[in-house]
């Protein structure tokens, strides 16, 4: 039997750093923010930040990415029904305010140190490595989906397109955009 020693963190904390952290970002940006600025606001200290997570990028992550109904798969009894839901849920978090801040600087981070990127991408893995490719294999049994479509193919085409979207139209990505989308990569993927 293993016994924890020091006190159990307290749940208050995180809540109010990763809170902390999406107020922040609409004010600062990623490049200036601090896990100081962090620490102060959510009214806790900087090694108290630190022991639940090991940078910035990691905090800054959880907090404009966290697991949520958003994050899980979408049921809607059809292929192109969950891809499109997947387009809209995917533009929905990445169009946030902080999510808009957070990205370049996250980008940058992974883009520099690929155990970062690893790290971060790892958060969302189940959702890839179960759900949707059980997904995909049950369409490619039943002849919707080509065989060589992967799970991982699905998630970087719905986030490539909605990234480049973002950056490059200066209108919300609205509800025909989402179909629009949503069709192109149905198609694609069609056997």
């Amino acid at each position: 039997m293993t016994t924890d020693l020091g006190r159990p963190r307290d749940p208050r904390i995180d809540d109010a750093a990763l809170r902390a952290t999406v107020e922040l970002l609409g004010k600062s940006g990623f490049a200036d923010l601090s896990v100081d600025a962090i620490a102060k606001r959510a009214g806790t200290s900087k090694p108290a930040i630190y022991r639940r997570w090991p940078s910035k990028a990691h905090l800054v992550h959880e907090a404009v990415f966290p697991i949520s109904e958003a994050t899980e798969l979408p049921e809607t009894g059809s292929l192109a029904g969950d891809v499109r839901e997947m387009v809209r849920r995917t533009a929905g978090v990445l169009t946030t305010p902080a999510a808009r801040a957070a990205l370049p600087g996250l980008v940058a981070e992974m883009a520099t140190d690929p155990t970062l990127h690893t790290k971060l991408l790892e958060r969302f893995g189940h959702v890839l490595s179960q759900g949707l490719t059980d997904r995909l294999d049950d369409a490619i049994a039943r002849g919707e989906v080509r065989p060589d479509v992967a799970a991982a193919d699905i998630v970087e085409a719905i986030a490539g397109i909605t990234l480049m979207a973002i950056i490059t139209r200066g209108q919300p990505l609205n509800d025909a955009w989402v179909e629009r989308t949503a069709d192109l990569i149905t198609k694609g993927i069609s056997a």
